[in-house]
């Protein structure tokens, strides 16, 4: 039987995003954004409020990174969450972690963080319903640590953070259960007949 719960943003699993920007004086302005997906085969989109203190960066500056946060560095992915860029002053110093300018936009590469996409500034929309930030991807950085031996990332190197908006937890993905655009072929075949 079903029961009803009333609204709640039911999708699982939501990404774990680093998204770090410059401000206008060159400090690094990061936060943990689940709200985000890839919108395109060279975009990402994130849906975050035009208050951050990261969105604003990224407003200034026309380019972003956005970093898979890992099972490893889930509390300093945690700290950049909760932690408001508006009011404490460079929170990311305060991380501890480390950062590189990109070769490619200007945008600051965290690089505890295994991979990083590396983006210029696309578009901001913005209507009553909805703020987002389009960033075209530039670059994808990965740590050799996560790769596989075909040069792509492997996804059970990865470890990477899964964001639970049902009970508010860290996941990590351990187990692959099928290979896409295969699963369902036996299914497509016996509907084509």
């Amino acid at each position: 039987m079903r029961k009803d719960l009333g609204k709640q943003p039911a999708v699982f699993p939501m990404p774990v995003l680093m998204v770090a920007a410059y401000d206008a004086q060159g400090t690094v302005q990061v936060m943990n954004a689940a709200w985000g997906m890839i919108c395109d085969r060279d975009k990402v989109a994130l849906f975050i409020d035009e208050d951050h203190a990261t969105t604003k960066a990224i407003r200034e500056s026309k380019a972003f990174t956005v970093s898979i946060a890992d099972k490893d560095h889930m509390d300093v992915a945690d700290f950049y969450g909760i932690a408001t860029g508006n009011t404490m002053p460079d929170k990311f110093a305060k991380s501890g972690y480390h950062q590189e300018k990109s070769a490619h936009v200007n945008a600051p590469i965290i690089t505890e963080f295994p991979v990083a996409m590396e983006c210029e500034l696309a578009e901001i929309t913005e209507t009553d319903n909805l703020h987002v930030v389009v960033g075209k991807i530039i670059n994808t950085s990965a740590d050799e640590k996560v790769l596989s031996d075909n040069g792509k990332i492997d996804p059970m190197k990865l470890n990477a953070l899964i964001f639970d908006e049902f009970q508010a937890g860290y996941y990590v993905a351990t187990e692959k259960v099928g290979q896409a655009w295969n699963a369902g072929k036996e299914l497509m075949k016996k509907a084509s007949e």
